[in-house]
């Protein structure tokens, strides 16, 4: 069985900065900022207005549809204001604003054993928490777990590759909280009955790898499996392929061929939204990058501004040319750290250098580097010219919806043309376009 895919790249990794660096505890000083579309869907809708005390782990926000989460605050304190906040990849975003009291007084968190809840009790559980996928899309954890046809999903693919450069909050969450990962792996098992689990791990994490095995020996229905450490062998099609050998086309979903995919620090957050029956309100952010002091992860709370996470990492050697959001390859460029830490924020990232911007545009030599590296196999040179001509309709017939963005053709290209960036705002018009004829 194959333990990689067709195409991708190597890119300078960067983790050594920061694996073997536990998370510290990051205790916010001053306000946090909780916006109120964190995650897929809809926004979530404020349950508390300006005056209003709360407590950590106090519900803020509750999901505004079916798709969507609840929000819950990270500290105790008073509710400021409900305004327009910066948003760390652009942009304002409406958000909940509390002034942080300094005591962190949290609610009372009602514990729960797994094996004497029922299916819609477990799925309530992960739902109220607020729990949503860690790996960047952000989609609810209990939808996620509940699709169409649950009973038939064979495979639930754990995604352990943490593939994205510099970033090494997920491999933290395996090696230091193990035991809860696997947890929270047989409560989704517990709710797809008839699949058997597989955690990917690239073998660039041996002790990941170690631990994990030792933790899953006892537990027929999970298996751990070294995957070819190469990006981006986290994305859902590639690290399907090569835990399962399943090839998923990419007009289709992982669900019609049994699969379902999830994060590690996913699963890490259903054992503590049903076992401990904590909300989701922190997580483990990379500091890293050439420009910062003391890179490391920390334990940070939601809603904490990314210029107190820098302060803590030490602030920088230089100033930066360039702060990320994410990783190199996926991740935003910031340019307010005003902004706040949400569910989904892995990282921060600064260089003393923007090499992307200073590097100059040359003409298409026609040498198909990028299609080369094309996990999804498809033809980025053409579908970047489309893109630049505003050809939706040819767009659509060399499948460009279905690029994944993960960059790796920009990555490759001699002439240094954004081809990822030309497609990414193409398939943005493409989906608009759609919205507007079925509205």
């Amino acid at each position: 069985m194959a333990n990689t895919f067709k195409g991708g790249l190597h890119p300078f990794g960067g983790k050594e900065l920061t694996q073997d660096m536990a998370p510290v505890e990051l205790k916010p000083k001053g306000e946090l900022v909780f916006p109120l579309k964190m995650h897929a869907g809809a926004p979530a809708v404020p349950v508390v207005k300006p005056g209003d005390t709360v407590l950590a782990g106090q519900l803020i926000a509750e999901a505004g549809s079916t798709v969507s989460a609840n929000i819950h605050s990270s500290v105790s304190g008073k509710v400021k204001k409900i305004e327009m906040r910066p948003f760390p990849t652009g942009g304002k975003a409406q958000a909940i604003v509390i002034e942080n009291d300094g005591e962190y007084t949290e609610v009372e968190y009602i514990k729960s054993d797994p094996e004497a809840l029922s299916r819609e009790e477990l799925l309530e559980k992960i739902r109220s928490s607020g729990a949503i996928g860690m790996g960047g899309a952000g989609f609810p954890v209990d939808q996620k777990l509940s699709p169409h046809g649950w009973e038939d999903i064979k495979y639930l693919v754990i995604n352990g590759a943490e593939c994205e450069p510099y970033l090494t909050s997920d491999y933290r969450v395996m090696v230091d909280d193990g035991e809860k990962l696997i947890s929270g792996i047989k409560i989704a098992l517990k709710l797809l009955p008839n699949a058997a689990a597989v955690i990917g791990v690239e073998d660039n994490k041996p002790e990941a790898i170690k631990r994990l095995t030792a933790l899953a020996a006892g537990e027929p229905k999970i298996t751990v499996k070294a995957v070819k450490t190469k990006y981006p062998q986290g994305s859902d099609r590639t690290l399907t392929y090569a835990t399962t050998g399943l090839k998923i086309k990419s007009t289709a979903h992982a669900n019609e061929y049994g699969v379902v995919v999830s994060n590690v620090t996913s699963l890490y957050n259903v054992h503590e939204a049903v076992v401990e029956g904590r909300p989701l309100t922190r997580r483990i952010v990379t500091v890293s990058g050439d420009s910062i002091t003391n890179p490391g992860n920390f334990r940070v709370y939601i809603g904490t501004a990314f210029s107190e996470l820098l302060e803590a990492a030490g602030g920088t050697s230089q100033d930066p040319e360039k702060y990320i959001n994410g990783g190199t390859m996926m991740g935003f460029a910031m340019y307010d750290l005003s902004a706040p830490i949400t569910k989904t924020s892995a990282s921060l990232l600064a260089f003393k250098k923007d090499e992307v911007s200073a590097v100059k545009r040359g003409p298409c030599i026609k040498c198909a580097s990028c299609i080369g590296v094309c996990p999804m196999q498809l033809m980025p040179n053409k579908l970047a010219k489309l893109a630049e001509k505003g050809d939706a309709e040819e767009f659509e017939k060399l499948y460009g919806s279905y690029c994944i963005e993960c960059g790796c053709c920009s990555y490759v290209c001699p002439a240094r043309i954004p081809l990822k960036q030309s497609i990414k705002a193409m398939k943005a018009a493409v989906k608009a376009a759609k919205r507007r004829e079925r509205r």
